[in-house]
């Protein structure tokens, strides 16, 4: 299982993309950085494939980079107005060692669309301490609907619990964070990231 993750990862080869998307804007990483927040070192690990990144951190990449985060699940384009992907073609995007802080596995579930407003992923979120909860934000919008499990959800200091056919909807530029309460949880997510 773990093996196949990473052959799934491999082919996707998301640093490798985001690193040619920063090169063909004539970004360096410094100023990819400063678009994105996020460190140069971290961003070095994920354009050389050593760190997976969040849904939350490939937000603000395909923000800055000026593309929808789908690009980075694509193996080819294809320009059409529906996609259907079986359960069979899904994969999961899983959190390695050097990511546990993140504490969730994600599967998109729309990337062969190359032009969309709207992500939707399953998520797989692992019971975790509250205090071990990391917070995202990101411009946008999210609904999550929780499938199976009950977890914690962390809107700025304010907690909700959510128990398997619940549903919230929210918007994503405030910091937010998850964590499963009662082993795996497995729920629904919907990023709408205006352009």
């Amino acid at each position: 299982m773990v093996q196949d993750v990473k052959n799934e990862l491999a082919s996707l080869d998301i640093g490798s993309q985001v690193r040619s998307l920063r090169n063909q804007r004539g970004l360096t990483l410094q100023e990819l950085s400063d678009l994105t927040g996020l460190s140069k070192p971290n961003l070095s690990q994920i354009e050389n494939n050593i760190v997976t990144p969040p849904i939350s951190t490939l937000l603000k990449i395909s923000s800055a980079l000026g593309v929808q985060i789908g690009t980075f699940f694509q193996k080819d384009n294809q320009h059409t107005n529906m996609v259907v992907v079986r359960k069979e073609d899904r994969y999961g995007i899983a959190k390695g060692p050097h990511i546990s802080h993140i504490g969730y596995q994600y599967e998109p579930l729309a990337y062969p669309m190359t032009d969309k407003n709207m992500e939707p992923f399953i998520v797989h979120m692992e019971q975790r301490q509250p205090d071990d909860i990391v917070f995202n934000n990101h411009k946008g919008e999210e609904f999550l609907l929780v499938l199976d499990g009950d977890l914690e959800f962390r809107y700025g200091d304010r907690p909700v619990i959510l128990k398997e056919g619940d549903s919230l909807y929210f918007d994503s530029s405030i910091p937010h964070g998850y964590r499963g309460i009662s082993g795996t949880v497995k729920t629904l997510v919907v990023i709408y990231r205006p352009r």
